[in-house]
């Protein structure tokens, strides 16, 4: 079922139930709905815009729903971190693991891009494993350096650059997840498929 909202005159936000069902409304609009002029998923929801309302626009939003079977198709991506972080220690504490026991968890896990926001290149990862789920920092921090890898919620992140935040930051990685002079500039993209591996 989609719920529809409108978002301006030029504008709806489709509202869906899970985070799969956005990734495949938004692949499906993006690969196949002529006229749109952006489309931008969210954890469930689906930001359309556009000068002429497509007349298909629903058609194939509901097309993709039914089309739950359908592999996500994203890309696997590899991402070397290293487990030296400044809060690994707390969200050990937190969690009742060891450091390492927390790193390893976090390691075995493979993530899901749910969606991409807060700053060019920020992919929300989603399916960790649920035991390391820690809310944000009481007080966040006004420079968190880029590569930072992070913890906050039923999310994993990765700063791309340096910024203010208020995850938990558990590691840090050398990839570039933004790079304007790139194509696409995101190395990630919702619906990828990322596990992390020893820096």
């Amino acid at each position: 079922m989609i719920e529809v909202r409108r978002a301006g005159e030029h504008g709806a936000l489709l509202e869906l139930a899970d985070n799969a069902a956005a990734v495949r409304v938004a692949r499906r609009l993006t690969s196949e709905c002529a006229g749109l002029v952006d489309v931008v998923p969210g954890h469930r929801t689906v930001l359309v815009t556009w000068d002429d309302e497509p007349e298909e626009l629903m058609t194939l939003a509901e097309a993709a729903l039914r089309d739950d079977q359908a592999p996500l198709a994203g890309a696997s991506v590899e991402i070397p971190v290293r487990y030296d972080g400044p809060d690994l220690h707390e969200v050990a504490r937190l969690t009742g693991f060891s450091a390492e026991e927390v790193a390893a968890r976090h390691m075995r896990a493979e993530y899901v891009v749910g969606f991409l926001g807060f700053a060019p290149g920020f992919a929300y990862l989603l399916g960790g494993d649920e035991r390391l789920r820690v809310e944000r920092r009481a007080e966040p921090r006004e420079r968190v350096p880029a590569g930072s890898v992070a913890l906050a919620g039923p999310y994993s992140g990765i700063y791309p650059r340096e910024s203010p935040g208020g995850w938990q930051l558990i590691g840090s990685t050398t990839a570039a997840l933004f790079d304007a002079t790139r194509d696409p500039p995101a190395l990630l993209s919702p619906g990828d498929r990322v596990r992390f591996v020893p820096a």
